[in-house]
């Protein structure tokens, strides 16, 4: 199972072992626009940054979810992710 905000509280306790996919936010926009211009168009970009991103910061404010990840996986590097912790 995956998802974006997996591991908000209400539904948290049911994962037995929890994956981080990590990748600088500047590069997870730049993937996301290149990923949805064929809907989003012009507004791509906009829509990660000003959408998606800001959710994102906001959800590892309020529920700092990276202690309680098992493993750690930096995703910089595409073809080659490396693993930061388990």
């Amino acid at each position: 199972m995956d998802g974006v905000f997996a591991f908000r509280p209400e539904i948290d306790a049911y994962w037995d072992f929890r994956i981080w996919m990590d990748v600088d936010a500047e590069l997870s926009v730049r993937r996301g626009a290149e990923r949805d211009q064929d809907w989003a168009g012009s507004d791509a970009e906009a829509i990660h940054r000003n959408r998606y991103l800001v959710a994102e910061r906001l959800y590892l404010d309020e529920v700092d979810p990276l202690p309680r990840m098992d493993v750690i996986v930096d995703n910089t590097d595409f073809p080659r992710p490396r693993l930061i912790k388990g």
